[in-house]
């Protein structure tokens, strides 16, 4: 009896040896291309959250410039004489500013210093543009200030003077060289004349900017963004077009026409979590429309604004007194109109003209429009209808996205997606937050979803793992999760993850796709697999099966397959979240007579423990590597390790 048992043992152990190591023959497909990949299909969702703009992305480094904070010397600590004022100034929409006199005493100074967010970030040998509004007042005498940079152990480390010579209010500049690295600099103004003198909009940006604008983006996040390759760029965020209230939703108008003049608005990622707490957090539009439709042309993406439907935040507000009525969506169908003039106009519009006017007179060419949020129930359709009706008769080639709702299922997503077909918009644009293990029961999400009506915007999406970081388990089941999509392309056009951007000293939420310092940035495993997807898109479906089946979880494997025309590629990529090593042979079928595949494949491979992480110190834990393999014929075998992304590139002759 005991020696049968160890031979069924010895049996069964080497059945599993097999098993594991038996080879997993996938198909391709060559002949039966399928569904065009839309140029759209990965892109990126920015919202104004983890002090992504002002702080992050927006290149600015004062904070309160203008002094338009509610606490209005937020940011600022004054010694001497100084005296805060609002008649007068230059700006309408900004009317503070501060006048600076005499102390009154020979030994004691006049000034101000800002403190920037969280610090200002000074690079070794890189120069800095410092601006002011100033004049002199009560007499005609030029006044002078001196600018200083002070380390975190309170040590100037740079200082220049700049003299205001004007009555009247004039922009005044001078350029700063650092000869230190600091990562938590401020920025000191002395009077040194007797004064009075005054002072608005206080402005400090790094000169070497994205494609070189003045005052303009931070280069490096957006570097970090243009190489993600994307094809669409959605703006400007998902809850802060509604606001907590409606006085506090974005407003696209107020963040165009002269930087200096747009008004500041309160960020409703100020204080909606308690323990993340940042009441300085506000948005001054210096990255307004225009700077963020430039940026999506900059990438070569295709913008897509969203803009209010008339609702609030329906999670921080209860009942219609919250929201605009329905017949009342006047000026809001307006601003959608106006939208769309602004970005495609011609230069005799009214918007249009403005655009120009900012330095843009060709039109953005925008295709698309996003009408709310992360609305639900009937409150949402019945304001929509009416945006749709005004767009349709005066921008019919526009395409429209609605909402399914904050949720990937539940009774509003069943209510809204009808509804959504109802209203016939265009594309509906799905969330989900959700756990690693739910990305991978979803790979088929949208196998049987309905192919005649609108299309599936994936609009905001990430793995959240159990400690809510950016660790390789949350990229791998993103990457498993994407082959469903890219199967899909027929009813999926565009997928963005989300959060885009969050300060480390700064955020309300994470996981996000890129981290970042005053100085430094890092890509986590979450961008390389987006980056991955990004540059090698393809142009069409092409079917990969195993056993004539989809590859959605089988063996711990998901895979998906495309054909790209354009550069002659067939492109194949593999997640392998098991933990076992899987020998996989991918054969290519249906070859046409003339297409000569090359032997050599280019091989990525992206991989790394569950928990492990990128971080600023150590950027590179997780990377794609390359390497290249062989093809025997038509026929790719490779071993795929556990708990990886792969990504094959083969190419071709025709």
């Amino acid at each position: 009896m005991k020696k049968t048992f160890l031979i069924l043992a010895s049996i069964c152990l080497l059945g599993g040896m097999f098993a594991q190591q038996q080879n997993i023959g996938l198909v391709v497909n060559v002949k039966k291309q399928g569904a065009a990949i839309q140029p759209t299909m990965y892109g990126l969702f920015f919202e104004d959250i983890n002090f992504g703009a002002d702080g992050g992305l927006y290149a600015e480094l004062m904070k309160n410039r203008s002094f338009e904070f509610p606490q209005k010397l937020m940011g600022w600590n004054i010694f001497g004489n100084v005296e805060l004022r609002s008649e007068g100034g230059p700006f309408e929409r900004n009317p503070h500013y501060v006048r600076l006199r005499y102390s009154g005493h020979p030994h004691k100074h006049t000034g101000l210093e800002n403190e920037g967010f969280r610090g200002i970030g000074i690079k070794k040998d890189a120069t800095y543009r410092f601006s002011v509004w100033g004049r002199t007042s009560s007499n005609n005498s030029p006044q002078k200030i001196r600018i200083e940079l002070i380390d975190a152990e309170n040590n100037p480390f740079e200082s220049k003077e700049l003299e205001i010579t004007s009555g009247e209010w004039e922009k005044y500049e001078i350029i700063l060289t650092s000869p230190n690295e600091e990562p938590k600099a401020t920025l000191r103004i002395f009077l040194i004349s007797a004064g009075p003198l005054d002072l608005e909009h206080i402005s400090l940006f790094p000169t070497d900017t994205w494609k070189g604008r003045e005052n303009g983006l931070r280069k490096d996040l957006a570097e970090a963004l243009s190489e993600l390759n994307p094809g669409l760029f959605r703006f400007p965020g998902g809850c802060i077009i509604e606001g907590t209230d409606l006085e506090t939703r974005y407003d696209w108008k107020k963040s165009v026409g002269p930087a200096e003049n747009r008004p500041l608005n309160e960020n409703r990622w100020q204080y909606t979590f308690a323990h993340r707490f940042y009441p300085d957090y506000f948005q001054t539009y210096g990255m307004g429309f225009y700077e963020l439709f430039l940026l999506a042309e900059d990438m070569g993406a295709e913008p897509l604004p969203v803009v209010n439907v008339g609702l609030a935040c329906q999670y921080q507000n209860n009942g219609e007194h919250c929201h605009v009525p329905v017949g009342e969506l006047g000026d809001y169908i307006q601003d959608a109109l106006d939208l769309i003039e602004f970005a495609n106009g011609n230069t005799s519009t009214e918007w249009g003209k403005l655009r120009a006017e900012m330095g843009h007179p060709e039109p953005f060419n925008m295709k698309f429009i996003g009408i709310g949020n992360e609305q639900w129930g009937p409150e949402y359709p019945a304001r929509l209808v009416k945006f749709i009706q005004a767009i349709r008769a005066q921008y019919p080639e526009i395409k429209i996205i609605g909402s399914s709702g904050p949720q990937a299922e539940g009774k509003d997503f069943e209510y809204l997606w009808p509804e959504m077909k109802r209203l016939k918009v265009d594309l509906v644009d799905e969330h989900y937050y959700r756990p690693p293990q739910w990305f991978l029961d979803n790979a088929a999400r949208y196998d049987s979803y309905d192919r005649k009506g609108p299309k599936v915007f994936a609009g905001e999406y990430a793995s959240h793992p159990r400690n809510r970081k950016n660790n390789f388990e949350s990229a791998l089941t993103e990457a498993a999760f994407m082959t469903g999509l890219e199967r899909n392309a027929d009813v999926v056009h565009m997928a963005t993850y989300a959060p885009l951007l969050a300060h480390v000293d700064a955020w309300q939420w994470r996981p996000d796709l890129i981290w970042f310092d005053n100085l430094r940035l890092v890509r986590t495993p979450n961008y390389y697999v987006q980056q991955l997807y990004g540059h090698h898109a393809g142009t069409n479906v092409l079917p990969l099966t195993w056993n004539k089946m989809p590859l959605t979880g089988q063996q711990g494997l998901y895979a998906s397959a495309v054909i790209d025309t354009n550069k002659k590629e067939i492109i194949i990529k593999l997640s392998n979240v098991s933990e076992e090593n899987r020998n996989i042979s991918i054969s290519l079928e249906g070859l046409k007579k003339k297409m000569q595949l090359q032997p050599e494949v280019e091989t990525i491979l992206l991989k790394g423990g569950q928990d492990e992480e990128n971080t600023l110190d150590n950027p590179d834990t997780i990377v794609p590597v390359s390497s290249s393999v062989t093809m025997n014929g038509t026929t790719l075998s490779v071993d795929v390790v556990p708990y990886s992304f792969n990504l094959f590139v083969i190419d071709y002759t025709d």
